[in-house]
């Protein structure tokens, strides 16, 4: 399985960070492949990141700071209602939440929400990342509710999610269309899908995305969509459009974060 990662911050603070660097952080250049956007990057797989990320989701486990997203740290919740509306959306029919979070880091949207999901007598909220980051959840944030896997069969051995959340994740998969049939053959009641970025001309780019060193120093692949291509792959596998929405990170002259929530029909 191809490495999953987690954008890193929003386009309102690449913004004003190019005011003073010269647009030396976001989102660059125009790739023909994969390979070669490769070639420019960094990567994702470097123990500092992981080990950022995990104190800082420590912090939000043991109650030291409220909220953590892509290894920063918040004093106050920033909820994406949209994404908390289409989880609670799939457990009117069995009163329970089973979540299927691919590449969910350690946990971040599961305690984003964690008032409302304590409200459920069973919440099930399992998370496939990268052998790095799973070996990490198990040792310091498995508990009864949240658990950790790195490949689909093996979570879907043990688990029976009704709720597919992919948040963030999609543009750094090297083939996302591919991943995306393989995940549609499960036959999610529901697909949530969050922070993901589609292109102003509504064509599929390839980008190098550089992280600034104020959150951690990374470059990777990172992919701009076409939201009609997008959008098509699940309806022609059976699911019905609810609604989408601007995400958290919102619209900037480089594209359009954009969430989803789909039916099965």
């Amino acid at each position: 399985m191809k490495s999953l990662l987690k954008s890193l911050i929003p386009p309102i603070f690449f913004t004003f960070l190019n005011k003073f660097t010269g647009r030396k952080y976001g989102w660059k250049g125009n790739y023909s492949s994969w390979e070669d956007a490769c070639l420019h990057s960094t990567g994702y797989d470097q123990d500092d990141i992981l080990n950022k990320v995990k104190e800082s989701a420590l912090k939000v486990k043991n109650g030291e700071a409220a909220y953590e997203r892509d290894s920063v740290v918040f004093d106050e919740v920033c909820y994406s209602w949209p994404l908390l509306s289409g989880i609670l959306l799939s457990s009117v029919n069995s009163g329970s939440i089973r979540v299927l979070d691919f590449g969910g880091g350690l946990g971040s949207t599961y305690y984003q929400n964690k008032k409302f999901l304590d409200l459920f007598d069973v919440v099930s909220w399992n998370i496939i990342e990268q052998p790095n980051f799973v070996n990490t959840g198990q040792q310091y944030f498995s508990d009864g509710c949240l658990r950790f896997y790195t490949d689909l069969d093996s979570c879907l051995d043990e688990q029976q999610p009704n709720v597919l959340l992919l948040s963030s994740v999609m543009q750094y998969i090297e083939k996302p269309y591919e991943l995306m049939e393989q995940l549609l053959k499960r036959r999610f009641e529901y697909i949530v899908v969050d922070r993901t970025p589609f292109s102003h001309d509504d064509k599929d780019q390839l980008k190098l995305q550089v992280v600034s060193p104020v959150i951690y120093s990374a470059s990777y692949p990172c992919w701009f969509f076409s939201e009609t291509s997008f959008v098509e792959h699940y309806l022609k596998n059976g699911y019905k459009l609810i609604e989408s929405f601007t995400s958290l990170e919102g619209n900037s002259r480089d594209c359009m974060f954009k969430g989803m929530i789909f039916k099965r029909d």
